[in-house]
């Protein structure tokens, strides 16, 4: 048993508190990795207002981390102590009907089949104070060590900066990959950007490196603007400077609606408003943002019945053990940037802190140091 910090949401709605909290020795399948970095991301944001869905308090948030495998249980063999790794919030068991599917990137493993609060084996590897505190996604990566099954951990060149690559674990790939995966954004299109956060800011990038010709940024905030014109962006408009509805002002730019649409924010009203905004017959709009749990959507079908595309991804639509090691490939390789995007380092200490820039706008990413 590991004796170790970590950032302990005891229910929803109240702050974070860093803990000492035991961690047990990986059993069968598993693995113990020691976290050097982790970033904020809203959807633990989402955890500790308590609209994420089936999640059980006490539990360590936290889903987009990097760090170094500290010890294996019997059958491992993917990964040894001594790897760096990168832990998967969407696991990649390799043997179910959707892993097996080229097309899907979403494994029978994963939080949407069956809750991860609790290892395969319905146990817990952490305690504190006596207590069982639960896993989020497996990953738990506020916490200094956590156990993880091993098919939701990746191996990565051992060349790779931690503090910088784990964000690969989510918000960058979610964003690139909605961009180059499902959307599959073609050269010399335009596309509109609802919310220019880092998930946000990573579809810039993607689109970018589609080719895109005109990028649109639409968001409230309008000191995100300079990063996202950094990044790839071509216009910036914030939909509070209008007084007709944003769609509406986006047609007006582009002629008949963007090609692509992405909402990167979670509100069921942008996301109609991302749909309406592109085009008919071949626009493509793309949901990325988590809407609060119980959310439901209303749409007028002639949106959809005049042959737009509507989609939504998941960690960007890809299979997650085998492209994050080549996502880092590219990242040594300086095929894009993602260090752009990290605005804040940490110590777990000031966790709280982060998330008060994240509520505030100041912070695109904050990455937590152990």
């Amino acid at each position: 048993v590991i004796r170790c910090r970590a950032a302990v949401a005891w229910a929803a709605g109240k702050p974070l508190s860093v803990e000492e909290v035991e961690v047990a020795p990986p059993k069968a399948g598993e693995v113990r990795i020691k976290i050097v970095a982790t970033g904020i991301c809203r959807t633990d944001s989402h955890v500790l207002e308590g609209c994420f869905p089936n999640v059980d308090f006490p539990v360590i948030p936290g889903h987009e981390g990097a760090g170094i495998v500290e010890s294996i249980g019997e059958g491992v063999t993917s990964v040894k102590p001594g790897d760096k790794v990168i832990p998967l919030c969407l696991p990649q068991c390799g043997e179910c009907s959707f892993c097996l599917d080229p097309e899907s990137n979403y494994c029978l493993k994963s939080h949407a089949s069956e809750p991860q609060n609790l290892l395969p084996d319905k146990t817990s590897r952490f305690t504190c104070k006596g207590k069982q505190i639960h896993h989020f996604l497996w990953v738990s990566t506020f916490a200094e060590y956590t156990v993880i099954p091993e098919y939701a951990v990746a191996k990565i060149d051992v060349a790779a900066p931690l503090d910088k690559v784990c964000l690969l674990g989510c918000g960058f790939s979610t964003g690139y990959g909605a961009a180059i995966n499902t959307a599959k954004v073609k050269p010399g299109s335009t596309c509109a950007i609802f919310g220019v956060g880092g998930v946000g800011l990573s579809v810039v990038m993607g689109c970018k490196a589609a080719g895109a010709s005109r990028i649109i940024a639409v968001d409230i905030n309008k000191d995100k603007f300079a990063k996202a014109k950094e990044l790839g962006a071509t216009d910036c408009i914030s939909p509070q400077d209008f007084k007709k509805p944003i769609q509406e002002v986006l047609i007006e730019m582009t002629g008949h609606g963007v090609d692509y649409s992405f909402e990167v924010i979670g509100h069921v009203d942008t996301i109609t408003a991302a749909l309406a905004s592109c085009k008919m017959s071949t626009g493509v709009s793309v949901v990325i943002g988590i809407p609060a749990s119980g959310s439901v959507i209303s749409v007028d079908p002639v949106l959809l019945l005049s042959g737009r595309t509507w989609k939504a991804t998941v960690l960007g639509g890809w299979k997650m053990r085998d492209c994050i090691p080549k996502l880092v490939s590219s990242y040594l390789e300086k095929k894009f940037n993602s260090d752009l995007l990290i605005t804040h380092t940490l110590p777990i200490t000031k966790v709280n802190e982060g998330f008060e820039l994240l509520h505030a706008g100041k912070s695109i990413r904050s990455v937590l140091l152990f």
